[in-house]
């Protein structure tokens, strides 16, 4: 079985793997194109890329693998071959089940001390590539700004030569009050030796250049002085770092992303005392401020059972505190000591309410940043553990499945694989979203496509274990028509060469027994009450066995109203039935008898 599993799983491992890489490349196009970068940075940006995308592409290997192994066995009736001498499909599972164990020990490891690293380095050279500037590629007849404080149009080029004709350049790298303007009949762009600075060789053109200066007058007579230069021969530099230079790792390497468990722990540690901490704080301001002169603190009661609101220092305007029976009534406020004051009063009050409010808003802002955090470092710690759960479920569905289907190659395989892994990775991008936006709790979201996948691979292996038909339409057709009360007729017809003819004496004694137990039932289904006498009749799977060997029996018969009888005996004995087995089984014994 390893033989068999190993090349399948290494092969579409890496065909999965490619697919999911060029779609990282397909998103990330944009920050790569017009960049210059050199083979080796491309190598090693696609390498770590592929690393990160293996948790992504394994589980859909394993599935795809899997299913593509047990089709093949059944589809050339090996599967079928072994069961019949004895081995049961756990037995021919057990190899490769133990390799799944130890592939998903494997990626827990994975996910703990290699995709971190991997992740750190991709991300930082991502971020590298975005701060590289462009390659300078001028095209005709439109203006090119991707020279940083530059805007330049050329009419034409010369391919062969580089030398450009019809020349425009706005210079606006000293800012716009010192701008220039550059016109020339041609010119020619190339590199300084390190590669930091862009030489322009002009030739035969014009510059016009404000000079926004304080010592030449500006301001005083209202206008901005320039100057103007002809010239036949013109050379200029502009700052344009065209290196690739490489961001440090260790920032990203502190983020979640290049954390292992401990980290991530140590993290979430951390950042859960800073929330209390802050929210310590919060609390305590709230408490202790102060609104109307009175502390904003539960009141207490005295001995005598007195409540007291009292304020811990004087307000302006009073000259001393107070102690006070209840709260202090702010109508009394506009009443004194002077009514012109109202509206100087409240508009303070607003201001004064606007600005906790801003406050406060400022505080939750902080607060759910922090508690955000928090989040994305318990998803990456959560994320550890689901590569390993889903390798060992998508092996328990795709196994089984391919068991059941019995469809080998790899047209069926890929299309139940991919079915299914949409369906795991909507539900696994749904859960990761919720957890992150704070709508579910993070084990439950990150969690979430594992708990709806793994009763499905319980219930694929029971089906594939009993050899039940999971795929067999009759089989849900008969089940469907049992739900809403049509069951199938059965369709005996006279046979025109009979190998085994019927005998009277063991037909009426058959007959004898099925009605003798059909009435037994039907006197058990009538003891019950009313509401449960459909339901949980054991009986009734009983006398399914004799209902059928009777007809199977007499089917051999010559007499076509003995036929006819049969094809109204019920398929499957139900409560609703069972008065029709009874009076079909006495009236096929009289005509056995009268026959006699």
């Amino acid at each position: 079985m390893l033989q068999r599993f190993l090349p399948l799983l290494i092969m579409t491992f890496f065909i999965v793997l490619f697919i999911v890489l060029m779609q990282f490349l397909f998103m990330r196009i944009d920050d790569l194109v017009g960049k210059g970068l050199s083979f080796s940075v491309l190598g090693e940006l696609f390498f770590y890329a592929a690393v990160t995308m293996v948790p992504t592409a394994l589980p859909l290997a394993v599935l795809l693998a899997s299913l593509m192994v047990f089709g093949n066995l059944g589809e050339k009736l090996e599967l079928t071959a072994m069961k019949a001498a004895g081995i049961s499909l756990f037995r021919i599972m057990r190899p490769l089940i133990v390799f799944m164990c130890f592939i998903s020990v494997g990626a827990f490891f994975f996910q703990n001390y290699i995709l971190p690293v991997a992740q750190s380095r991709m991300w930082t050279l991502m971020f590298s590539v975005r701060q590289k500037s462009p390659e300078v590629e001028i095209p005709e007849k439109s203006f090119y700004d991707e020279i940083p404080g530059m805007n330049l149009y050329v009419d034409h080029k010369n391919p062969e030569t580089g030398m450009l004709y019809g020349m425009i350049i706005y210079d606006l790298s000293r800012g716009y009050g010192n701008s220039r303007v550059i016109l020339a009949d041609s010119g020619k762009f190339s590199f300084t030796e390190d590669k930091t600075k862009l030489f322009l060789h002009l030739h035969s053109g014009e510059m016009f250049e404000n000079l926004n200066d304080n010592s030449m007058g500006i301001g005083t007579s209202g206008y901005m002085p320039f100057r103007r230069e002809s010239f036949t021969d013109k050379q200029a530099y502009f700052n344009f770092d065209a290196n690739f230079n490489r961001m440090d790792e260790s920032g990203i390497r502190s983020q979640y992303v290049g954390q292992n468990i401990s980290q991530l722990r140590h993290s979430i540690d951390s950042i859960g005392r800073r929330v209390d901490s802050i929210g310590s704080i919060y609390a305590g301001e709230l408490t202790s401020q102060r609104y109307v002169g009175i502390e904003s603190r539960k009141p207490h009661v005295d001995s005598a059972g007195n409540t007291f609101y009292t304020r811990a220092a004087p307000s302006p305007g009073l000259e001393k505190a107070v102690a006070a029976t209840a709260p202090v009534n702010l109508d009394s406020v506009f009443i004194k000591p002077d009514r012109s004051y109202e509206k100087s009063y409240i508009s303070q009050a607003l201001a004064d309410a606007r600005r906790s409010l801003q406050d406060y808003e400022y505080r939750a802002l902080m607060l759910t940043e922090q508690a955000k955090s928090m989040r994305r470092h318990d998803i990456e710690m959560q994320r550890k553990f689901t590569l390993s759960f889903a390798v060992l479920v998508f092996f328990f569905i795709g196994a089984p499945l391919g068991a059941i289907i019995k469809k080998g190659g790899i047209g069926t395989p890929l299309v139940i694989s991919v079915f299914l892994f949409i369906i795991y990775f909507i539900f696994d991008n749904s859960g990761y979203k919720m957890a992150r936006d704070g709508k579910m709790l993070v084990w439950e979201g990150i969690w979430l496509s594992t708990v709806v996948l793994t009763p499905l691979g319980v219930f694929f292996t029971i089906k594939a274990v009993d050899d039940s038909a999971v795929f067999n339409a009759d089989a849900y057709r008969l089940f469907f028509s049992r739900l809403i009360g049509r069951l199938p007729q059965r369709s005996l017809a006279l046979k025109e060469v009979i190998m085994q003819p019927v005998d009277p004496a063991v037909a009426l004694d058959m007959l004898a027994g099925l009605q003798s137990r059909a009435e037994a039932v039907r006197a058990e289904i009538m003891a019950r009450p009313h509401i449960l006498r459909r339901f949980g009749v054991k009986s009734l799977r009983d006398l399914r066995e004799p209902l059928n060997a009777t007809v199977d029996y007499l089917s051999n018969s010559t007499d076509p109203v003995v036929i006819n009888l049969l094809n109204k005996y019920p398929f499957i004995p139900s409560s609703r039935n069972i008065d029709i087995i009874v009076s079909n089984s006495r009236a096929i014994a009289e005509r056995l008898n009268t026959s006699v």
